[in-house]
């Protein structure tokens, strides 16, 4: 790879932006407390994060205020992975962090949720009644019994509502766990059944697409497949009354009850997330109260440079980690806008009508929402007021080349790009946003704070400037405490440390250029390797969908018993485009010059969709084991997919090619 230095940067923050930044003033301060470099930027504070692992994370406690109700011992009593521990002997409460802004009288009356729906109504709620009402549902989960470690379960759309129902849950020291309610009740079941809760918040139903989905019965079936719930809670979200048995939402928080946070050990579980499950049980991955604390107040309040003054919004249902992220930005008092619908109703420019209505000053969002825009050719800084929009954040998948500039030329050439990447196994971003860096085209700014990223060869050697395994060879914070019903740990283990002893590698092929930067090139489990040269199925996409008769493509790449590499490219058309001998070429020409004539495709086959996780993942592996001849139901856990029936192509394509 030929040296990055000399390409000149997208964006550069001028030197008031640096100046103001709380990434700056953090540094000088940490300079002043704790021997950090007074010098050399980011990339001296990033390199002192790491070597000084102890005493940053320490200084990230101080800076942020963290409130231990018992002190700590020490930082790291033990920096093994897996099972580094963390400020061993502190106790401390993540809500309590949450609602405190509502402490400052001059900040409890403005809003600390921006509730948003699909006719783009807006409904605030202070941080007063947003504490009153955690205080309140906090004391009534105690009448019902809820002690701390048992597990509160959330069936929900993002709603404040449901903002509410986890930091009561994290008050009272349970752990939270949800699924947004357009899973399925399988999907729900393979996730909550092995957490086995005993509430659940639920809704009757929820909008989307400008129609009402009602999911009374959905809710039923759960009811009768999770015999641990002691309670359920209805919240009227469509209208109806209660079912039999459950509980009225509004009469949980009606009381004016100061809220009590239970002070727990610093590694005690906040709560469950899951990993996609395409091929079997999704993971259930459990994260503690202080590390969740520390790397988001870190990632928030430094990494997205966000405080009191800012809107937060990014486009997420609870089902996924960012709903998670986003409800951490409670934690550097910023008011999180939260947008309840489909990310394209009426039209695809949803999303930057909500950003202009709410003032969002940082807009998160899919890569796969900003190139959709791209596609049609929408103008969101011609048609709409973002003026207030400073950064726009973008995951899931990597940021095409092409997305980076048609943000900068279609929203604002003085936009702050922020394309980030981490994962639901840390709830955090190993690379992305740093308010003090330029920004590069189809490159991640840096390293986080405090994570030790690099990029290493099969043999564990670190490369510069060359593809290589993502992998993190010091502990952070939010990795997890332990998978649930993994007792010996070996699942947890063989997730993230089968390749490379101690230290986590997490799947993905990345290039660290010279300059610091950081590429994603897609999952390295679904790696394509032509005669030894290997290349991430995200580069096949960028390259691809440029071609404006290509809604999405799917690549897989087919290690055959004859020791042949069959690798077909999957692609769903654009309406009124037709795969004509034409359009092959083209497609081929452009992997060709663009990427590696060794991956060139063998046959382009039209598809009549995609299929993805419900997080909106492309599943790769799933339909490689198909094409390999592995039954539906043993390739895939059919809950995890968002349109199983697509998967009956390549099923079929399979028995054709036997």
């Amino acid at each position: 790879m030929t040296s990055a230095a000399d390409e000149a940067p997208l964006w550069q923050p001028g030197p008031d932006r640096i100046a103001t930044a709380a990434v700056t003033r953090f540094q000088n301060w940490a300079a002043e407390r704790h021997g950090a470099p007074a010098e050399g930027g980011y990339a001296a504070l990033h390199r002192w994060s790491v070597d000084e692992l102890d005493t940053f994370w320490q200084a990230v406690a101080e800076w942020f205020d963290v409130r231990f109700s018992t002190p700590y011992e020490n930082v790291l009593g033990d920096r093994t992975m897996p099972g580094a521990q963390w400020f061993p002997g502190a106790t401390l409460n993540y809500a309590e962090h949450a609602l405190r802004t509502a402490e400052n009288p001059l900040r409890a009356d403005a809003p600390a949720l921006l509730h948003v729906d699909e006719a783009h109504t807006q409904n605030p709620t202070s941080w007063s009644e947003l504490r009153r009402r955690v205080g309140s549902l906090a004391a009534e989960l105690r009448a019902l019994g809820v002690t701390p470690g048992d597990r509160v379960s959330g069936y929900l759309p993002n709603i404040p509502e449901a903002v509410v129902a986890f930091l009561a849950t994290a008050a009272v020291g349970a752990v939270w766990t949800s699924c947004a309610p357009d899973f399925g009740a399988r999907s729900v079941l393979d996730r909550f059944q092995q957490v086995e809760p005993v509430v659940l918040f639920t809704v009757d139903g929820y909008r989307y697409g400008g129609k009402e989905h009602h999911r009374a019965d959905t809710v039923a079936e759960l009811r009768r497949e999770l015999p641990t719930l002691r309670a359920v809670v209805h919240i009227p979200l469509l209208g109806t009354d209660a079912p039999e048995g459950a509980l009225e939402w509004s009469a949980l928080i009606a009381a004016d009850t100061e809220p009590v946070f239970e002070q727990v050990p610093f590694d005690h579980p906040l709560w469950v997330l899951y990993s996609s499950g395409t091929t079997g049980l999704p993971k259930a991955i459990v994260q503690s109260q202080g590390g969740i604390l520390l790397e988001h107040f870190k990632q928030i309040g430094l990494h997205c440079d966000l405080g009191p003054e800012d809107r937060f919004f990014w486009y997420t249902s609870t089902g996924w980690m960012m709903w998670n992220f986003l409800v951490s930005g409670l934690l550097t008092g910023t008011t999180l806008v939260l947008y309840d619908g489909s990310p394209g109703y009426p039209d695809i420019s949803a999303q930057w009508r909500v950003a202009e209505q709410a003032g969002a000053t940082l807009f998160g969002t899919s890569a796969a929402y900003v190139m959709a825009c791209r596609k049609a050719g929408i103008h969101p800084g011609r048609d709409f007021d973002l003026s207030r929009v400073q950064c726009v954040a973008t995951t899931g998948s990597p940021l095409p080349p092409d997305g980076f500039r048609w943000l900068h030329d279609e929203v604002a050439d003085e936009l702050w790009i922020a394309s980030v990447s981490g994962g639901t196994d840390v709830c955090s971003c190993f690379a992305g946003a740093v308010p003090t860096l330029p920004v590069h085209i189809g490159e991640l700014q840096a390293p986080g704070l405090g994570t030790d990223l690099q990029s290493w060869d099969p043999a564990g050697n670190p490369l510069t400037g060359e593809v290589g395994e993502l992998v993190v060879t010091k502990p952070m914070p939010s990795m997890p405490i332990r998978f649930w019903n993994d007792p010996d740990g070996s699942r947890y283990h063989d997730s993230y440390f089968d390749m490379y002893p101690g230290v986590w590698r997490h799947g993905d092929w990345i290039t660290i250029t010279d300059r610091g930067s950081v590429i994603i090139h897609g999952r390295s489990d679904s790696t394509l390797n032509r005669q030894g040269v290997r290349m991430g199925s995200a580069d096949i996409y960028e390259a691809v969908e440029r071609l404006p008769q290509i809604r999405e493509s799917l690549v897989i790449g087919l290690e055959e018993p004859d020791g042949g590499y069959w690798m077909p490219l999957f692609v769903h058309l654009a309406e009124g485009a037709a795969l004509d001998d034409e359009l092959r070429a083209a497609i081929k020409r452009t992997i060709r010059e663009n990427l590696s004539p060794r991956h060139v495709p063998d046959e382009v086959i039209e598809v009549p969709g995609i299929p993805h996780t419900l997080t909106g993942k492309r599943i790769e592996v799933p339909v490689k084991r198909l094409l390999q001849g592995t039954a539906l139901a043993k390739a895939v856990n059919p809950g995890s997919i968002d349109n199983l029936e697509l998967l009956h192509f390549y099923e079929e394509l399979a028995r054709r090619r036997r």
